[in-house]
């Protein structure tokens, strides 16, 4: 049986910073550009204060569920390299699973998959998105135990930072700014801001 994912409504950056909890530099920032300025500005603006942790949780908070895992799937996977560890190549294979089917099954063998991968690797986190997307927290057999609304938020934003400082962190401020541009194209393709 498949679950879609819900799909995150367009919100502003005055509530979509509140919701991603960001840090008091980036909540500084926004009061600067007038409290509520439109929501690709406030990335950009976070991006040039390298603020990139604040960048990847609003954009995380922002994405639909389905796209927000996928855009992590895509860090982690970069962050991998070409042979990743069997844990984690079995990791990404769960979460691209779900992503291309999207099923109650497929979500739970994410989240089994994601604890034999370490929730704390960029990979497992990707995976523990999938998981935490729809459906139910608890075992299939009892009463349903739903995730709270922004879980996959912030798995894929632990995600996506991750894969930004795991590998070569001397080089950390070059993989946001390339992840957050990535996730921004899939804010574009979904239409998410668009008038």
């Amino acid at each position: 049986m498949s679950h879609p994912t819900v799909p995150t409504p367009a919100r502003g950056s005055a509530e979509l910073s509140t919701i991603a909890k960001l840090s008091d530099d980036a909540t500084e920032l926004l009061a600067a550009a007038g409290g509520n300025p439109p929501p690709k500005e406030f990335i950009q603006s976070l991006l040039a204060s390298e603020l990139f942790p604040d960048a990847v949780g609003f954009l995380a908070h922002a994405l639909p569920r389905r796209e927000a895992v996928w855009w992590a799937w895509v860090c982690a996977r970069k962050s991998a390299g070409p042979t990743p560890p069997p844990p984690i190549k079995a990791a990404l294979d769960a979460t691209e699973r779900w992503i291309m089917q999207p099923t109650d099954d497929n979500r739970r063998q994410a989240m089994a998959i994601a604890e034999a991968a370490d929730v704390g690797t960029p990979a497992g986190a990707a995976a523990l998105s999938a998981f935490l997307s729809s459906g139910s927290l608890g075992p299939p057999e009892t009463p349903p135990v739903p995730p709270g609304e922004f879980m996959t938020a912030k798995a894929v934003a632990g995600s996506v930072t991750l894969a930004a400082v795991t590998v070569e962190p001397e080089k950390a401020k070059v993989h946001f700014a390339e992840y957050v541009k990535l996730g921004l194209e899939v804010a574009e393709r979904t239409k998410l801001w668009s008038a």
